[in-house]
């Protein structure tokens, strides 16, 4: 039975295991191994490198927990998510997937049936599109997650992105299943009945997958992104960025700071490109308000500047 406000790191793992089974599997995706005596889940984790917070969001979650909108995820490891979900990937096409169609081939007239035919086209075809959804993640969508992991912001896709064209890859998997119930000529067979088994067990499974994605990959992604653009745009100016800020404001042109820090203008101009990108300000007044708040010149300044120019 699931137990009262979820899992804590403080539980032992075999308990977990013993009282949901289910929770084989992923571990199987974090990494985790048999063998782990009577050390807690938190013990455990630690043992393995992987993420305890994430590890118990995952499992509470699956496990009919409390973790089921983006408002109370907490904070995430994206790396071991991102982690969690190439293994599954890996579950789904190389193991999960084929070993259905194998079962499904044995437990109906492959050869000599046009129903049969029909159905394990049906199969093919939805493998082929759980194959480009996964291909999509690994190719497109986990590359962005590591740019954002290694400090790099994009400027031509966002998790955003991922969100509007989630399809959910279990639905068609569900119309197999009630084809075989409600179409398939034969009569009741222990290879049939099992193998609708194993594709209600699936179809549940790729359920999963899609919340572990809805409800706590794509938010804590966002998360980091958003934390990633923040520190971008906080980035400090250097010395030279600040003098040149301060020349700016004072109302001289490129030449005459480029004159005054004896340097060329168009170092001048590179500068102020960077000086741009950092504080996203690109107008000479956005650039007196930040310089008069971070104390770089005083009102007085350029109170006088003005006067001189007038």
């Amino acid at each position: 039975m699931y137990k009262n406000g979820g899992y804590t790191g403080d539980d032992r793992m075999c308990d977990l295991v013993s009282d949901r089974f289910a929770v084989l599997q992923v571990m199987s995706r974090f990494g985790i191994a048999l063998g782990f005596g009577d050390k807690t889940i938190a013990e455990v984790c630690e043992e393995h490198r992987v993420d305890t917070a994430t590890f118990l969001a995952v499992v509470n979650m699956l496990l009919g927990g409390s973790y089921h909108s983006a408002h109370s995820v907490p904070e995430l490891s994206v790396r071991a998510l991102t982690d969690y979900l190439h293994n599954s990937h890996g579950y789904f096409l190389e193991f999960r997937l084929p070993a259905i169609r194998r079962k499904l081939i044995e437990a109906i007239d492959y050869a000599h049936n046009d129903v049969s035919f029909a159905i394990m086209r049906f199969f093919d075809e939805y493998v082929a599109e759980v194959q480009r959804h996964m291909d999509y993640e690994e190719q497109t969508v986990f590359p962005y997650v590591e740019g954002l992991l290694e400090g790099r912001v994009s400027d031509s896709y966002s998790i955003d992105d991922f969100r509007r064209r989630h399809d959910q890859v279990d639905a068609k998997l569900r119309e197999l299943k009630n084809i075989i119930i409600k179409y398939y000529p034969s009569g009741s067979t222990n290879e049939l009945n099992g193998v609708l088994f194993d594709i209600f067990t699936c179809e549940r499974e790729l359920a999963s997958h899609n919340a572990v994605e809805d409800d706590l990959f794509i938010p804590a992604v966002e998360r980091l992104a958003a934390d990633s653009l923040r520190g971008e745009r906080q980035e400090p100016l250097s010395a030279r960025e600040r003098e040149i800020i301060v020349c700016v404001v004072k109302g001289m042109t490129n030449k005459q700071i480029a004159d005054a820090l004896c340097i060329s203008t168009h170092t001048v101009i590179t500068h102020r490109r960077n000086i741009a990108a950092k504080l996203q300000i690109h107008s000479a007044a956005g650039l007196t308000i930040y310089a008069i708040v971070n104390k770089l010149v005083e009102l007085s300044e350029i109170k006088d500047s003005i006067s001189a120019e007038a």
